[in-house]
């Protein structure tokens, strides 16, 4: 079974995502955004809008919680977005925008490949790497696991059926 790796990772925004001192974040949204749908690997993201390009998801998890969520199809393509394209410089402003957590924000799994994954599945992936560390089930870059170990979890099991 061919897999993707579905990812999640979330940050504390320091301020409404229309106060003036998140008005550089915004600006940067759809570029990057444009960036990342045209990356090698690239899958799926969960969007908000078609039409407005700089809309966050909207959902129950808290107002000042965003949320960036996609599919790739490999852990290395989805590496090379992150660190290896202007993405990165984005990345190393976040302090400015984004409160700092000392708990995972990112998280990672493996689902069969078509699969587009929900964001409670998402958030319940984070709330499991949190709760019980890296394992196939959610892991990070720093602790990655292979896509032939997820092929035998319960969820991929499912998919099969």
């Amino acid at each position: 079974m061919s897999m993707h790796l579905a990812q999640l990772n979330v940050a504390h925004l320091r301020a409404p995502i229309d106060a003036p001192e998140l008005a550089t974040f915004v600006e940067l949204l759809e570029p990057i955004n444009d960036l990342a749908d045209a990356a090698p690997g690239f899958v799926w993201r969960l969007k908000e809008s078609e039409e407005d390009p700089t809309a966050t998801v909207a959902h129950e998890y808290g107002d000042h919680l965003l949320v960036n969520f996609s599919v790739w199809d490999s852990i290395e393509n989805l590496w090379n977005f992150v660190y290896r394209s202007t993405h990165l410089g984005v990345l190393r402003r976040r302090r400015e925008w984004f409160l700092r957590v000392a708990e995972p924000y990112s998280v990672m799994w493996w689902v069969p490949e078509g699969t587009v994954p929900t964001l409670a599945e998402a958030m319940a992936r984070l709330g499991h790497l949190k709760a019980e560390g890296p394992s196939p089930a959610a892991f990070t870059f720093q602790e990655p696991y292979d896509s032939s170990e997820a092929a035998n979890l319960p969820a991929a099991a499912e998919v099969r059926k």
